[in-house]
C-alpha cells in the first residue's frame, strides 16, 4: 500500500533531491519486498488461506508474478542511448527480453526508425580448408559441437555473410535522382515489380544473433547515435554477486492487487489440498485484475483520444 514517508516535501522538491537518495516521480511505485510483506501479512497465518505457506513460496510467485505481468501489462520498457562503432555491433542490455523498437536520432533530434532485416544473419563460421588437431581451420570439433577460436578484439565472431552485409554501402537502386531512376526502370514494361514498403527507406536495417547476444546494424548506421527501447522483465538485479534486489524491482501502484492475486493463485495452485472451487474463483479474480491493471495502465486520456478522432475526420487527397 502506498504510505507516504516522514521526510518533509521540501527534501523531495529540492534540487539535490535526487542526491539525497530521491527518485522523482517513484511515489506512483511500490517495491515488491513491500508487496511480499504485505502479502505475508494479509494471507498468511492460522485461520488464513495460506496457512502454512513458507516466506521462500511467497518470493517466487511475487518474481513469477512480477515477469508474467512486465510483459504485455506493465510499463516495463526500457531505453539505450548507444553510439555505434565502426564494427557495427552492439550487445544486448543485460535485462533485456526482446525489443520494442529501434531507431537512429537526426540532426534534428528526431527518431528514425530501424527496420529488421531477415534476410541475412552471422552464422558460426566452419571453414574446412585444412585438417589441424582433430579438428578444421579455425574452428575445434569437440563431439558435435563446433567450437569457434579466432576473435577480434571486442570478442565477436564474424561470418563472412555478416562481412559482406556491414560492408554494404551501395543502393540497390544506383542513384536516388528521380530522372536517373525513370531512365533506369521507366522502359522496363512488364517488369517493374511492386516494392516491400519494409525495405522503402534508408534509414538502415538491423538483425540479433541471439546466440551470441549481439545487435548487428548496416554500415550507414556506424556513427550514429542508436536509441534501443526494450522489454525487460521488471527484476532488478544488485551491482555485487548478491543476486535479485527485490527492493528495487518496482511495482505500479495500479497493478498492485494484480500481483496479490497472482501471489495468491500461485501459492495455492503449488498446494494439493487447495479445493478445486476456490482455485477457480483465484484464477477468475486474478484474470479480472490483469485486465483492470491493464486498462488503467494504458492510460487513455478522454481529451487526447478526442483530438485524434477529430484528425480522423479529415479527407486527405493523393
Amino acid at each position: 500500500m502506498g504510505i507516504l514517508r516522514s521526510s518533509p516535501a521540501s527534501e523531495y522538491y529540492d534540487s539535490e533531491g535526487l542526491n539525497n537518495g530521491y527518485k522523482y516521480g517513484h511515489y506512483k511505485y511500490i517495491p515488491l519486498n513491500e508487496i511480499i510483506d504485505s502479502f505475508a501479512a494479509t494471507y498468511v497465518g492460522k485461520g488464513k488461506l495460506c496457512e502454512n505457506v513458507v516466506l521462500n513460496d511467497i518470493n517466487f510467485h511475487a518474481i513469477r508474478a512480477l515477469q508474467e505481468l512486465s510483459y504485455d501489462t506493465l510499463k516495463s520498457v526500457k531505453s539505450w542511448e548507444v553510439t555505434i562503432p565502426s564494427t557495427l555491433v552492439h550487445v544486448m542490455p543485460i535485462d533485456y527480453v526482446n525489443y520494442v523498437k529501434l531507431s537512429w536520432s537526426d540532426s534534428n533530434g528526431i527518431e528514425r526508425i530501424i527496420y529488421p532485416t531477415s534476410k541475412t544473419s552471422n552464422p558460426k563460421r566452419a571453414d574446412t580448408a585444412t585438417h589441424l588437431h582433430g579438428g578444421y581451420n579455425g574452428v575445434i570439433l569437440s563431439g558435435d559441437d563446433i567450437i569457434e577460436t579466432t576473435v577480434d578484439s571486442d570478442a565477436n565472431m564474424f561470418s563472412a555473410t555478416r562481412d559482406k552485409y556491414a560492408s554494404n554501402s551501395a543502393s540497390d537502386i544506383g542513384s536516388v535522382d528521380a530522372d536517373n531512376m525513370d531512365d533506369e526502370y521507366g522502359d522496363l514494361v512488364g517488369a517493374r515489380y511492386g516494392i516491400d514498403p519494409q525495405h522503402a527507406q534508408a534509414n538502415g536495417s538491423f538483425y540479433i544473433d541471439e546466440d551470441k547476444g549481439k545487435l548487428h546494424f548496416s554500415s550507414n548506421i556506424s556513427g550514429k547515435t542508436v536509441i534501443i527501447k526494450y522489454l525487460s522483465d521488471g527484476i532488478a538485479n544488485t551491482d555485487s554477486n548478491a543476486g535479485i534486489d527485490l527492493a528495487n524491482s518496482m511495482v505500479p501502484k495500479l497493478a498492485e492487487e494484480a500481483i496479490y492475486k497472482h501471489i495468491l493463485y500461485g501459492v495455492l495452485l503449488a498446494r494439493k489440498d487447495s479445493p478445486a472451487g476456490l482455485l477457480a474463483q483465484i484464477k477468475k479474480e486474478r484474470f479480472a485484475e490483469t485486465r483492470k491493471a491493464k486498462l488503467r495502465l494504458s492510460n487513455i486520456k478522454l481529451e487526447e483520444l478526442t483530438q485524434v478522432l477529430r484528425g480522423g475526420s479529415k479527407i486527405i487527397k493523393h
